[in-house]
């Protein structure tokens, strides 16, 4: 039985990454071979994923060494499956196997067709090699082939000069998280003399428990991880490549959305129990993260391209993931890992029926009222708000203070309710009321049932580690409440003041992204000694 789940979960990664090794002309020129073979080996990939959750359910947690170095320092090579794993080894494979089927349309009659497929599987591959590492040295390589792989992506289309730019931005970045995360892996075996998973764990679960003592070096451990995450995740001041990726296939968005930006928030969710000891880093973590996720929200808003939107939409969604592990709320992270990655992939598949969704919304739309009477409604609509997350949560025992971050978690859920009941009841008819209080309590119970489900499937991982409520800094955790009510008492009187001067000068600073991204515009500009090209 191990020798196999060994083989099963192995072999997806290894499978997808052997289509690296295809020479580029000769994918281009036997193209009806790299489509067979590419959509049959994701397919394949995802079979053996979904196998090694099952094996994993059977035989329990899988930490198997298929080679072994002591010397000049002791490493291995192998494969580390728990819970966390093969969620993640399911989801990557799943939404590669859809991405790599769409790509084969999508790209028909492309010249440069069969390398794309190529880079593709690469990249999907490398990215399932990341969530089964057994260590750090291995999680870094993965690391570093997934930037790489994406990097032969982005530059699909040469002529294209935005597209390299973009690519050549997106480098940088990357090799600054990099650098970042090699730093953490030597200061991490200077601290524990091992990269290995399973030694780290138990050095930190000793911390934990108080029966060992921590090193000086945790807490600059656990930042510069977190640091390195951040690249990964677009977080800012690290997210103004995203954005400028529009130029690149479809199908690589939606891969790059709904997979490979994850990486950062699998890195901490990983190494939760190392991170968790470095109360600076989560601090650190929760208030760039809300800070990620409303500046990314607000510079949404006001994007008039698709592609744009659903970009900051991603940098958004991401900053609230990291908040949500920076608040000690791992498996609230990994459910918004595995939401997020289903409707990304979805919303840049389908991205092109724009005009079809448009109008669908225009003829269902709610008829919202104006002015006292959508102001007279948000009372009412905060209160049965507030009762339908408390039923929802007292109804399946989820105990909301004895979480960790479930109080502020729980406020922005209050606050994404009270906006769907608020615009029902703002509409001014009892049917659509109806309607509004139906939605919110469908995303509630949808939510909590969810929760309930990853957070029992999560428990059997040595990542799940629960911090406690005490220590978290109670300055952060008044800052991001107050972030969260702030952005939405924005929203909720920008219907009365849009004819006001400071809401125009705010929409065009935000429609430009508060101009963030001229430092990173210059410095690749200096790096590569080439100038921006004109969008």
């Amino acid at each position: 039985m191990h020798f196999w789940f060994s083989l099963t979960a192995a072999a997806p990664p290894l499978l997808l990454l052997a289509c690296g090794l295809v020479p580029s002309r000769w994918a281009d020129r036997h193209l009806a071979v790299m489509r067979r073979a590419s959509v049959g080996l994701a397919l394949l990939a995802f079979a053996l994923s979904v196998t090694a959750g099952v094996l994993l359910a059977i035989a329990g947690p899988l930490d198997s060494t298929f080679v072994q170095w002591s010397r000049p320092i002791p490493l291995s090579l192998g494969v580390y499956v728990d819970s966390l794993s093969a969620i993640m080894l399911v989801l990557i494979s799943f939404i590669g196997l859809i991405v790599v089927r769409f790509s084969i349309r999508y790209l028909d009659g492309d010249a440069r067709q069969g390398r794309f497929l190529r880079w593709m599987s690469f990249t999907i591959g490398a990215a399932l090699l990341l969530v089964v590492a057994r260590n750090l040295v291995l999680f870094t390589l993965a690391w570093t082939l997934t930037s790489l792989g994406l990097h032969r992506l982005l530059k699909h289309y040469p002529e294209r000069s935005w597209a390299l730019w973009a690519a050549r931005k997106k480098f940088l970045i990357s090799r600054l998280g990099d650098l970042l995360l090699l730093a953490a892996l030597v200061l991490t075996f200077q601290c524990f003399g091992t990269f290995e998973y399973g030694e780290i764990f138990a050095a930190a679960q000793a911390i934990h428990a108080g029966s060992s003592a921590g090193s000086p070096l945790i807490p600059l451990i656990g930042v510069l991880f977190v640091l390195g995450a951040m690249t990964k995740s677009a977080q800012f001041p690290f997210h103004s490549w995203l954005p400028d990726t529009m130029e690149t296939p479809t199908p690589v968005s939606a891969l790059m959305h709904a997979g490979i930006i994850n990486a950062g928030g699998f890195l901490v969710i990983r190494l939760s129990p190392l991170i968790a000891l470095s109360h600076a880093a989560l601090d650190f973590l929760a208030l760039t993260g809300a800070f990620t996720a409303l500046f990314g929200g607000l510079v949404m808003l006001t994007q008039t391209s698709i592609k744009r939107s659903l970009a900051y939409s991603t940098i958004a969604q991401m900053g609230f993931m990291m908040l949500q592990c920076g608040l000690g709320a791992f498996s609230a992270a990994l459910l918004h890992i595995v939401a997020h990655s289903a409707y990304k992939a979805h919303a840049f598949l389908t991205c092109g029926s724009v005009l079809e969704s448009a109008a669908r919304l225009r003829n269902g739309s709610f008829p919202t009222q104006r002015g006292i009477w959508r102001l007279a409604m948000l009372p009412l609509a905060i209160a049965i708000a507030v009762g339908l997350y408390a039923f929802t949560f007292q109804l399946l025992g989820i105990d909301v203070a004895a979480k960790s971050g479930g109080p502020v978690l729980g406020l922005v859920m209050t606050i994404a309710l009270t906006q769907l009941v608020w615009t029902g009841l703002s509409a001014g008819t009892w049917g659509l009321a109806a309607r509004g209080l139906f939605s919110a309590t469908l995303v509630c119970g949808a939510y909590a049932g969810s929760y309930l489900l990853i957070d029992s499937l999560f428990a059997g991982s040595k990542s799940h580690i629960l911090v406690p409520a005490s220590s978290l800094d109670m300055p952060v955790i008044v800052l991001v409440a107050a972030g969260f009510t702030g952005i939405f008492a924005l929203q909720s009187v920008t219907a009365s003041f849009a004819r006001a001067a400071w809401l125009r000068a705010l929409y065009v600073h935000a429609m430009n992204g508060f101009y963030i991204d001229i430092p990173a515009r210059r410095i690749t500009a200096r790096f590569w000694r080439q100038s921006a090209p004109v969008q």
